[in-house]
This record gives structure tokens, sequence and C-alpha cells, in this order.
């Protein structure tokens, strides 16, 4: 059978530790037989960001707006630690907060869902897909630590030299401070890409932050859905017999958890990034999760929602044998190469990432797994696989 072939690149962005390994299994068993993989390649494993002093992962981001979809391997965000290891010049940020902050937008997360592996949760009949908000907050903060006594304070200077003031903190000793921010346009583009989704996905759309205790912050946030949903999407609403509402995070974590599922989790970026974690794990695995993020300009970046698996990878420099469950980035890939298809007309990639979805999930199903999920199947004849072993089981299935 001849290779399908790809018009226009994606933009592909290696990652670090175990799951650079199964990054590139992945290509080699599953996708280069089958596709002329065509990429541009940005090399995002810690050692190549403090070369570039970062300057890798801003030009991988603007390669994604260039190009349009993006696939990501998961990547460390060192601690101080991982500098001592590394040898690092500094304490990077988060590359995943860098890419998001250029291309703003929405990450949605949802769990993979094979039939042998029921939820943690009884009542979830249904995937709870994660809205994650993608710029701002924690990940854009500053922050400053403080040995002695004095005052902390918000200070806001407009254009014109007119100037507010706010006090934080007086501190009496030492502490620590930490400024944060977002932007009506972003919180905008973020309110109308999860009432698009919920439309699109025909789910009730739930929206959660703390206005109570956040007044002016989280109250904007949901000033913000309210007015849009009201000028530009209740009746859009009402006609599809769909529910749109705010409620305190707290709240609606209650909510979620005595639910069916079926709905669209709407959250702020910490909280999101918290609450995709929980979902997940519920779901059965933090590798059982499909995670994009989309921009307003139309841009999509695919990647795995979990971290890089650095037990196993230490594991693997061993020579010891792993079981690494490479679900949420074989998902990664196929919902990077649908994407592609799909933007290029390229029926042949569009529908080769379909099969191969259904390949890995069968094989789940058949009772080939990796040990993280061995203990949560249901299968009566189940057996766990080696990291290598299952993506050979995933491609004897693969059938055209």
């Amino acid at each position: 059978m001849n290779k399908i072939v790809m018009k226009t690149p994606l933009v592909e962005m290696d990652g670090d530790e175990m799951t650079r390994i199964i990054w590139a299994m992945i290509k080699d068993i599953l996708l280069k037989p089958y596709i002329e993989l065509n990429t541009e390649y940005y090399d995002l494993g810690l050692k190549k960001r403090d070369e570039t002093n970062d300057r890798i992962t801003v030009d991988s981001a603007n390669a994604i707006r260039k190009y349009g979809v993006g696939v990501k391997c998961a990547t460390i965000t060192p601690n101080a630690a991982r500098v001592k290891e590394y040898e690092l010049k500094q304490m990077w940020k988060s590359p995943n907060g860098t890419i998001r902050s250029i291309l703003d937008g929405t990450v949605f997360r949802t769990p993979i869902i094979v039939n042998n592996i029921k939820p943690f949760i009884p009542t979830w009949v249904k995937p709870v897909t994660i809205a994650r908000h993608a710029y701002g907050d924690v990940y854009k903060n500053v922050e400053l630590s403080v040995d002695k006594p004095g005052k902390v304070e918000l200070v806001y200077t407009s254009e014109n030299g007119m100037e507010r003031r706010q006090l934080l903190h007086s501190f009496q000793g030492g502490g620590v401070v930490m400024g944060m921010h977002n932007l009506d346009a972003s919180i905008a583009s973020f309110a109308r890409s999860c009432f698009t989704f919920a439309l699109d996905r025909k789910i009730d759309l739930w929206f959660s932050a703390k206005d109570t205790i956040s007044k002016i912050y989280d109250h904007r946030f949901k000033d913000i859905f309210q007015d849009i949903y009201e000028r530009e999407y209740k009746d859009r609403f009402e006609a599809a017999d769909l529910e749109y509402f705010y409620t305190l995070i707290d709240d609606l974590v209650a909510r979620v958890i005595r639910s069916e599922g079926g709905v669209l989790w709407a959250c702020k970026n910490y909280d999101g990034d918290v609450m995709s974690d929980m979902v997940a794990t519920a779901f059965g695995s933090l590798a059982m999760m499909t995670s994009v993020l989309v921009s307003p300009e139309g841009c999509y970046e695919f990647e795995a929602a979990h971290g890089t698996v650095q037990k196993h990878y230490y594991s693997h420099l061993k020579g010891e044998k792993t079981s690494t469950n490479s679900m949420a980035t074989i998902f990664a890939w196929t919902g990077a190469l649908r994407k592609r298809g799909e933007l290029d007309g390229n029926v042949r990639l569009y529908q080769f990432a379909g099969i191969l979805e259904k390949a890995a999930i069968s094989t789940i199903e058949s009772g080939v797994m990796t040990k993280d999920l061995y203990q949560l199947s249901s299968s009566p004849d189940k057996k766990a696989e080696g990291t290598e072993e299952f993506l050979l089981a995933v491609r004897t299935k693969l059938d055209f």
C-alpha cells in the first residue's frame, strides 16, 4: 500500500524523559510505516530549551501560528532540583504556559473511553470534558520574595500618567508576593470557544470560578461569560435545549461528582489544570485523556495532558523493562493528523487518524494494556504488556 502523503507539515515538538522515548516509538511503529510524515521539528527537551535560552519554545509556538496545527510531547517544567540535575542556566517557565500565552485560546480535555475500564464515579456514564482557559493567571505571574518589614502595593499607571495604588500587604517580616493578570479579550475568546464547543457537541456548559472571594478578578470572568451568552448564544442554546450556568467552583465540584457526565466544564487556567487531572484519574488514568488547545485564530495544538513519567525514564536508563501508557500521546498525534487532514482536504490522512484510534482502543478492550490500566480493567483475560509491546499490539490491529 502506498504511504499517505502530507501536503502541509505539522509542527512537531519533542519533549523529555519517558515520553520522549514513547514519542519516537509511536513514530517508528505506528506512523512512519503508513505516512510520509511531514513535520517541522522543534526539540523542546530541557537541555535544548536551556541552550537556546528558551527561544525554541517561542519559535515552536510561532510555527503553529504559521502552519495551523502542532503536536507536542510532554516536557519538564523545572524546579530547583531539576536546575541542579540538568545544570540549567535558570529555572525556565513552563513551555506549555509559554505556548498557550502566545496562542491564547482554550484547552479542551476529554477522557478516552474504553468499555472494559469503568470510571471510579459510578454515575459517570458519559465523558466530562474540561475547557481550560489557556492565558494568564499563575502561569504568567510575577513573584517577589520579601525578607524585611515593608509594604507591597499594586500600582497602575495609565498612558497619560494617572496613577492608582492599592496596598497589598504591610509585611512585618519575611514573606512572598505574587501578581497575576488577565485580559478581557482573552476571557471573551475563552467564553466564545466554550459556547461554540458546547453547541457543536450538543452538551450543557457549566462554568465555575470563585467570585465571592475574588470580587474583581473572578467576577470579571463571570460577567464577560454572562454578557456574551446573553447577546450571542442564549437563543441558540435554548433552541438546542442546552443549559448554561455559572456557579462557584466548590459547588460545581459537588454537582459534577453527582452528575452522569456528558457536560463541558469551563475552568480558569489553574482550576482547569487541577480538575482535568481529577477527571482523567476518575476515568482511569492521566494517560487516558485527550488535550487540544484551540486559539482564536483557528490554530490547534494537540498534546498529552500528563507529565514526562520521570520514574519510568530512570528505570529505562537502567535497562529495566517499562510499562508506560502511551494512549494520550497516540491521541495527540491522531488529533493533529486528523485536523491536518481536515484542513488540507487529505481524506486518507483524516481516515488514518480514526483507524489508529480505534485500533488503540480495541487493543485495550481485547485485554492487552499497560500496567496502570491492568488493575482497573474488567476484562476476564487481560495481560499487562511493556511500553513497546503495547504499541506493537496496536499495530497488529491496524486495518485499512
